[in-house]
């Protein structure tokens, strides 16, 4: 009857409680309750400067020399100065630690480092971060 499989879908999904922040009414995730998914999704969705947010879908692929990657979000951001700005946050995990990478995850991170590095052009500023917590990435939104 699907019930169990119902349960176990819904179990992964996060009721957006501010509805103008995006397009869907919940958000899915990887992990159980307390996954750094889930923890970023209640972060955003309660943020007063965060205009608009979404999980991006897996067919979201950015090509790399090393293989297509596909960021877990996109993040509309409202700074101090009133200017909005996009971000795409690659991934979030939990222990993403540098000496724990796998060689091909590494290389996509350098990667991106050096994508975003060739698009910063004058005042228009582009980086690819590696942030290994959800508190301080949001820091780093701000």
């Amino acid at each position: 009857d699907g019930l169990i499989e119902k349960e176990l879908f819904s179990s992964q999904m996060y009721q957006v409680q501010n509805q103008e922040k995006t397009d869907f009414d919940w958000v899915p995730y990887d992990g159980g309750a307390n996954s750094p998914e889930r923890q970023f999704a209640e972060l955003l969705d309660g943020r007063e400067d965060i205009k608009l947010f979404m999980k991006l879908p897996d067919k979201f692929k950015i090509p790399t020399p090393v293989g297509n990657y596909n960021p877990d979000w996109a993040v509309l951001v409202l700074g101090e100065d009133g200017q909005e700005r996009l971000y795409f946050v690659v991934e979030t995990k939990s222990g993403l630690f540098a000496d724990a990478l796998r060689p091909i995850e590494e290389g996509k991170i350098n990667c991106g480092k050096a994508h975003f590095k060739a698009l910063a052009v004058g005042e228009a500023p582009a980086e690819y971060i590696v942030e290994r917590t959800v508190e301080g990435l949001l820091a780093r939104l701000e």
